[in-house]
């Protein structure tokens, strides 16, 4: 049979994972909160960029020298 000490240990034990635990999962939801906000950032800015090239394409006809490779 278990001595209630050993049972003491144990419980406190318990309560020090616990601990962990919820600090962890407080650690883990910040970083998800921050990754969604770079998301979404990230998704504004291609959508106008998409609409920049759309734009850009809309624009009537190019010039050639448009199309040279840089180092020409």
């Amino acid at each position: 049979m278990s001595h209630p000490q050993d049972i003491e240990q144990r419980l406190t034990d318990l309560e020090v994972k616990a601990s962990f635990t919820e600090d962890l999962v407080d650690h883990l939801n910040q970083t998800i909160v921050r990754q969604q906000a770079q998301i979404d950032r990230l998704t504004r800015e291609l959508v106008s960029l998409r609409e920049q090239m759309a734009a850009a394409d809309a624009g009537g006809p190019r010039s050639l020298r448009d199309e040279l490779p840089p180092h020409y």
